[in-house]
């Protein structure tokens, strides 16, 4: 691929941030899913709140929205962006072993939200590995990924 196919490279090869003032504003949603797998005792601690450092899932939660509202800061070419909602979900499917990280991040802008939405996704995984980590050496966090953006 040639530098002139990416949008954050300049003509000259440089990291450059992409320039949205001509584009309209719309309303924007992205969606974001990973997992962080974990030892079946290790979930029912979480499920039962008798993780040492506290209520995990709440604090997860908490971290990822935080985060989707710091995402310009972290990722050095992402624009810094107001969002107007956030939301973080956590669903344990039957098989036990995994927690999977649903979030969604909303806009009104020039540009889109996903970026928000995977960093609210890593950074609650990261938050629930660390209030784990005391317990479960086998944690492993997966899988992370764009689910959808739109713009209406």
């Amino acid at each position: 691929m040639s530098t002139n196919q990416f949008s954050h490279i300049d003509a000259a090869g440089s990291a450059s941030m992409v320039d949205v003032s001509a584009k309209a504003i719309q309303l924007r949603e992205a969606v974001a899913t990973g997992e962080i797998h974990l030892q079946s005792a290790t979930i029912a601690l979480i499920n039962e709140n008798k993780i040492a450092k506290g209520n995990v899932l709440a604090t997860a939660k908490l971290a990822g929205i935080m985060a989707a509202k710091r995402t310009g800061d972290l990722i050095p070419l992402c624009h810094p962006l107001p969002i107007t909602h956030c939301d973080v979900q956590f669903d344990f499917p039957a098989s036990n072993d995994r927690i999977t990280i649903t979030a969604s991040a909303k806009i009104s802008a020039q540009t889109g939200v996903e970026m928000e939405a995977l960093t609210a996704v890593s950074v609650a995984a990261l938050t629930i590995y660390d209030m784990c980590k005391a317990v479960d050496k086998s944690m492993c966090i997966q899988n992370i990924k764009l689910l959808s953006k739109t713009k209406k």
